[in-house]
């Protein structure tokens, strides 16, 4: 992954605000806990669920049930929006990932994601490998994407910022 074009846009901040590191916005990424994935049904309207996700290898990667409501989406239309940050006004960043759901299918990598979650999220959250994903209860297989990003948000809230980051 190459590092991204950062800039801030003052005309939404505070004129002392200076844009946050990628450096910073990549741990935000990587250390939050939940995250907000956003799909486009294929209706056109969209579809916000709550989910957990590891960020590995300069993208986020996120997983659920082949017959849920956002992997559908996905099938129709890869583009996504995940978000992450605090529920206060005041205080932290907001971080917003732009980017398209890609398949991992490759078995080798769908072991070290599934060491990555419960390293993360302890035991509770440990997988088995499926063909093509996770294995679930029920004979359920968890698809696994991989989302790069291509732009990504930083919006700082004391003092208040906007930091764009682009993707080549």
């Amino acid at each position: 992954m190459t590092e991204p074009v950062v800039d801030i846009d003052a005309r939404y901040g505070d004129a002392e605000a200076a844009p946050v590191s990628w450096s910073e916005a990549e741990r935000l990424l990587a250390e939050a806990e939940l995250y907000w994935i956003s799909t486009v049904h294929p209706a056109g309207r969209p579809h916000v669920t709550p989910l957990l996700a590891v960020w590995r290898s300069g993208a986020l990667h996120v997983c659920t049930g082949a017959d849920e409501r956002k992997a559908r989406n996905i099938a129709a239309n890869p583009q996504v929006t995940i978000t992450t940050g605090r529920n206060d006004r005041k205080g932290g960043t907001d971080v917003v990932l732009e980017g398209r759901a890609q398949r991992v299918t490759d078995r080798a990598e769908l072991a070290a994601l599934a060491a990555a979650w419960e390293a993360k999220y302890g035991a509770e959250w440990h997988f088995e490998l499926a063909d093509g994903g996770f294995a679930g209860g029920n004979n359920v297989v968890a698809l696994v994407y991989r989302v790069e990003p291509t732009t990504v948000f930083a919006f700082g809230k004391d003092p208040y910022s906007q930091t764009r980051y682009r993707f080549g």
